[in-house]
C-alpha cells in the first residue's frame, strides 16, 4: 500500500481496510489531517465534523462495499440527521439550522460503509456554476486558486482533486457534477434520471444525485452501492468498467447549442484530441450530432424552458427553507441572483411556465432521438477554462448577470439534464497554465454501462489519475 492512504482512490482504501492494511479508524483520520491542512488554502469543507466521524469509524459500521472509507457529502440537501445544512444560504446559516433525519440518499452512502467527515460549500441554493456564496465564501480551485472550483459541486469537487477524499457527493440540475469535475480535474458521472435517490438536492425533473471522483471504478461502484432499489434495466457499473467496450459508433461537436456561446480553442482541442482517441481505441467517429442542437429557434426554445425550470427550482428551494424557518424569505436573506429566479419563478404565468416546459419535452425528444444511429456523443464539458473568481457576480442593476455569465460558461451540460440521459465529464486534457479541461461523453438512457467502459478505457489511455494539483504537495 502506499505511504498515504489518501492517494488510494475509494475501492482502493476499501480493499486495503478489507485485507487489514489500515484500520477505518486510520483512515479517517488521514482525511481530517488532510482537511486540516489544505482546507484553509480551498475553502471547501465548511461544516467539519471530525470527532464524530472519528468516534463511528471506531464502531461497528454496517459491512458495505466501502466500509470505512471517509466521504464527503455537498451542502444541499443530503442532510444528515444531527448536522447543519444551508443550502448555502445566510438565513439557514444565521438561524444553525440542524438536520432532523437522515435523507434517503445519505442512508445509501452510511449503508455502504462510508463515514461522512464533513459537508462541503455549494453556491447559494446551488444555482450557479461558480461556488462563491456570500454565507461561506468562495471555494478555490486547488490547480490555481485564483479561479473557480465550478459549483454547484465545487466544495466537493475541490476537496477530492487535493485528495482530502477519495470520492463526495455531488448534486446535477444543469451540469453541477459534471462542471466542478471539468474544472477540478476529476470524473464526474450525472446518472439516468431516477437512477439515485433523490433529496431536497433535486427540487425540479432535472437534478439527479452521484458523486465526484478521481478514477472511473469509484465512480461506477458507489454508483451500484448507491441506485436506488428495483431499477432492473439498468446494466450494473461497476462490472462494466473492466469489460470492453466493442465498437461504437461516436458523433462529435464542438459547437455550442444554437451556435449562441464561443467556444475556447483549448476546450476544442481537448475534446477534439479526446475524438483521436476514441478513433485510435477503434470506435467509428464522426463530425455528427443531434440537428436540433444547432437548430437556433429550438435552442431558443430551449433556455426558455430552462429559464422556467430554474426558476421553479429557486422558488421551491426557498420555498422549502420558508417551511423549515416557519417565516418568509425575503429579498435580505438571498443573494441578488437567487432573489431575482425566486421572484421569476414566483411571477410566471402558468401558461407560459406550461409553454416552458412543454419546449423542455420537445426539445428532449428531438436530441434523444439520435442515438437511434449513435452509440456516443462527444462533446466540450465546458466553453472555457476555469475562469478567475468573482466573474459570476450580479449587481442591483444587473440581477441576472451571474446567471447569464454562467450560462454561457456551460452550454453544453443543461440539454442533458432536460434529456434525463447519462453524461459523464473526464479530464481530457489540462491548458499550459496547468489548468483542467473536461470533455462530456453521452449515451443513450439507462446506459451508465456504456459511459464507463468508454471511459476506463481512456483512462488507461490518458492516465488523468495519477496527476496532482499543486495544492496537495504544498
Amino acid at each position: 500500500m502506499t505511504s498515504d492512504p489518501l492517494d488510494l482512490d475509494a475501492v482502493g482504501l476499501a480493499e486495503a481496510i478489507h485485507r487489514g492494511e489500515l484500520s477505518p479508524v486510520e483512515a479517517v483520520e488521514a482525511a481530517v489531517l488532510r482537511i486540516e491542512a489544505v482546507n484553509p488554502s480551498l475553502n471547501a469543507v465548511i461544516h467539519p465534523r471530525f470527532d464524530r466521524a472519528i468516534e463511528e469509524a471506531r464502531g461497528d459500521l454496517p459491512e458495505g462495499p466501502f466500509q470505512g472509507v471517509p466521504l464527503l457529502v455537498k451542502d444541499l440537501g443530503c442532510g444528515q440527521a444531527g448536522e447543519p445544512r444551508h443550502d448555502g444560504m445566510r438565513a439557514a446559516r444565521d438561524a444553525g439550522w440542524i438536520e432532523a433525519e437522515d435523507a434517503p440518499l445519505t442512508t445509501a452512502f452510511l449503508a455502504a460503509g462510508f463515514v461522512i467527515v464533513g459537508r462541503t460549500n455549494t453556491p447559494e441554493l446551488g444555482l450557479l456554476a461558480t461556488t462563491e456564496p456570500e454565507a461561506h465564501g468562495p471555494t478555490r480551485n486547488p490547480w490555481d486558486t485564483g479561479r473557480s472550483a465550478g459549483g454547484s459541486s465545487g466544495g466537493s469537487a475541490a476537496a477530492v482533486a487535493a485528495r482530502m477524499v477519495p470520492v463526495a457527493h455531488g448534486g446535477d440540475s444543469g451540469g453541477s457534477i459534471r462542471i466542478p469535475s471539468s474544472a477540478c480535474g476529476l470524473v464526474g458521472l450525472k446518472p439516468s434520471a431516477g437512477r439515485t435517490p433523490s433529496g431536497a438536492g433535486a427540487e425540479t425533473p432535472l437534478g439527479i444525485e452521484h458523486i465526484v471522483a478521481r478514477t472511473v471504478r469509484d465512480t461506477a461502484t458507489v454508483l451500484d452501492a448507491i441506485a436506488s432499489k428495483g431499477e432492473g434495466s439498468f446494466a450494473a457499473a461497476a462490472a462494466a468498467a473492466g469489460e470492453p467496450p466493442g465498437r461504437l459508433r461516436v458523433g462529435m461537436t464542438t459547437v455550442s447549442p444554437g451556435g449562441f456561446v464561443p467556444v475556447h480553442p483549448d476546450c476544442v482541442a481537448a475534446a477534439e484530441g479526446l475524438g483521436r482517441a476514441l478513433a485510435g481505441l477503434g470506435h467509428d467517429v464522426t463530425d455528427d450530432a443531434p440537428a436540433v442542437l444547432s437548430d437556433v429557434n429550438a435552442t431558443v426554445a430551449f433556455l426558455n424552458g430552462l429559464g422556467v425550470a430554474f426558476g421553479a427550482e429557486a422558488r421551491s428551494g426557498a420555498e422549502g427553507w420558508e417551511a423549515r424557518l416557519g417565516r418568509a424569505i425575503r429579498a435580505e436573506d438571498l443573494e441578488i441572483h437567487t432573489w431575482a429566479l425566486v421572484q421569476m419563478g414566483r411571477g410566471t404565468d402558468p401558461d407560459l411556465a406550461e409553454q416552458g416546459w412543454a419546449g423542455l419535452r420537445a426539445y428532449a425528444e428531438a436530441v434523444l432521438s439520435w442515438w437511434k444511429g449513435f452509440d456516443l456523443l462527444v462533446t466540450p464539458t465546458l466553453a472555457e477554462p476555469p475562469p478567475p473568481l468573482g466573474e459570476f457576480v450580479s449587481t442591483a442593476e444587473e440581477p441576472m448577470a451571474g446567471g447569464l455569465r454562467a450560462g454561457r460558461f456551460t452550454p453544453f451540460t443543461t440539454p442533458f439534464n432536460a434529456t434525463g440521459q447519462p453524461a459523464i465529464s473526464v479530464p481530457a486534457a489540462w491548458t499550459e497554465d496547468g489548468l483542467p479541461i473536461g470533455v462530456q461523453l453521452i449515451a443513450a438512457p439507462g446506459r451508465e454501462d456504456v459511459l464507463i467502459r468508454v471511459a476506463a478505457a481512456l483512462e488507461d489511455d490518458l492516465g488523468w489519475s495519477e496527476r496532482r494539483p499543486p495544492v496537495v504537495d504544498a
